[in-house]
């Protein structure tokens, strides 16, 4: 048991959680969290409160920022914006098929020479960007790192709302990608038309895969559509399944009507059911 924090370094971005240690946040105050490039300004948008989780692997709020820290921070995020422009620019001289996506940029510490900045982008395939690098590399007087993203690590880096109508799950709390197929939307009745099943990154949506093993342990243990089966109000045939109810739809041998019935009170198939009570 522990404190816990939850930090963002945009509005409305990716939630981090620390270790407050000494400090006490509130909502609004800017911190400094430990970075491998150095301490980097966060906003605390989640006060730091007791948790019941073992907190002892998280990282610890290297302090509270001061005016120094808020300064440099500003400096970054103008120096982020001046790179974006550049590049954007420069792709359209060289006329390559890229987007760029985000900008990191590491600042040079007391004259070093170590400023850097990374440029993230995404592109339909492999793009030559040799000449690029070094125009950028002029422009911007720092090293320039191109790095391609993925359709998922790019949706993950840009954020963005899902048909869900909640913050995409990658740029909230998903740290690994899972597989996810087409099987698994099959699995769960989902009509297959990949402007309903897609996410914002255009991939098959990672939200299949967080259902889909209720869905095969109910397949597993259910009667099949089609089959016989004995139930509470009498005899049926099975039309269909509501995994969410954990119950199947039954179509009355008596009057046609349909009713649903849990999963634990409709008997197996009928065959199965006759074999095991009317021998003699």
């Amino acid at each position: 048991m522990g404190m816990l924090c939850a930090v963002s370094f945009n509005r409305y971005g990716r939630l981090y959680y620390l270790d407050p240690g000494e400090f006490s946040p509130q909502v609004g105050d800017r911190v400094l969290v430990p970075t491998d490039d150095g301490p980097e300004v966060a906003e605390c948008v989640w006060a730091a409160q007791w948790v019941s989780e073992d907190t002892s692997g998280f990282p610890k709020v290297a302090g509270l920022a001061e005016e120094n820290d808020l300064k440099r921070d500003e400096l970054l995020r103008k120096r982020k914006a001046e790179a974006k422009v550049a590049a954007k620019k420069l792709i359209k001289a060289h006329e390559l098929p890229m987007k760029v996506v985000a900008v990191d940029h590491v600042l040079d510490q007391a004259g070093t020479g170590s400023a850097r900045t990374t440029i993230y982008f995404t592109a339909p395939h492999r793009v030559d960007f040799r000449s690029l690098v070094r125009d950028l590399g002029a422009t911007l007087h720092c090293r320039v790192e191109l790095r391609q993203l993925s359709a998922r690590d790019s949706a993950r880096v840009q954020g963005g709302i899902g048909s869900c109508g909640r913050d995409l799950c990658c740029a909230t709390f998903l740290t690994d990608f899972e597989p996810v197929t087409i099987r698994m939307a099959k699995d769960q009745d989902l009509p297959l038309n990949p402007l309903r099943i897609s996410g914002a990154c255009g991939r098959l949506m990672c939200c299949l895969k967080y259902e889909h093993p209720l869905y095969s342990a109910f397949a597993a243990s259910a009667p099949a559509v089609g089959s016989r089966v004995t139930t509470p109000d009498g005899d049926g045939r099975v039309v269909g399944h509501s995994v969410p109810k954990d119950s199947v739809i039954v179509r009355m041998d008596a009057d046609g009507s349909r009713c649903s019935c849990s999963r634990a009170s409709v008997c197996g198939p009928r065959k199965a059911h006759d074999e095991r009570y009317d021998q003699p």
